[in-house]
């Protein structure tokens, strides 16, 4: 499938339910304190979702391959779960490592935003490792312009991530975004620069860079 240009107006609505979906993810982050359930996340950014006008988009969403829908509306995922985690009775404690991740349909468009925080106090290499993915988070958009391709986002997020010696999860990437949730282009946190699929005005990508510590993975 090739990817999909939006509209002025598409972009418009996108730009405005990625404001809110930021708004909601803050606003959730305010609650991860030791002692909170991962259900009790979900259920406040459901109802944050809800009271601002838009759908839960991955709520019941079941992609391709997928045996069963998503049972909740975050994805929320600690320590060493990467992503896809689903919330539950579990309790967040001092020192944890949490991914929330969460869609956002607002006027018929699907926005996607994940941030990745610690439980009080956490520990200085932890504290790496957050400030280190979120360097490589940035320096992946700076490659997301028009002319430039696929590769160079991912060979600009390699290069930083193995400057650090960190690792890099292979099996899953950013991908595009818009009028539905998983969208082409296929955009993976590694590549060769100047390869890969041609970046144009009006397609929207989400990109996401997924970290381990390099004692956990072989690259």
């Amino acid at each position: 499938m090739a990817p999909i240009i939006k509209t002025e107006k598409e972009i418009e609505i996108l730009r405005e339910g990625g404001k809110i979906l930021g708004s909601i993810l803050e606003a959730v982050i305010a609650k991860v304190v030791p002692g909170v359930s991962t259900n009790e996340l979900d259920n406040y950014a459901n109802s944050l979702v809800i009271e601002h006008g838009g759908e839960p988009a991955f709520l019941n969403y079941q992609p391709d391959g997928a045996e069963y829908p998503y049972p909740a509306s975050i994805c929320i995922s600690v320590n060493d779960e990467v992503v896809h985690g689903i919330p539950g009775s579990r309790l967040l404690i001092e020192g944890d490592i949490v991914s929330l991740d969460l869609g956002f349909k607002y006027k018929g468009m699907f926005t996607d935003h994940a941030r990745s925080v610690g439980v009080g106090n956490i520990s200085p290499s932890s504290k790496k490792l957050l400030s280190v993915a979120e360097e490589a988070l940035y320096i992946g958009i700076g490659e997301a312009r028009g002319g430039n391709v696929v590769g160079d986002i991912g060979f600009a997020i390699e290069t930083h991530l193995k400057s650090h010696k960190y690792g890099i999860v292979r099996e899953l990437a950013g991908h595009g975004v818009g009028r539905a949730i998983h969208e082409d282009p296929y955009i993976p946190n590694f590549g060769k620069a100047g390869k890969g699929e041609k970046l144009v005005p009006g397609m929207v990508i989400a990109i996401e860079p997924m970290v381990n510590e390099l004692s956990l993975i072989h690259i």
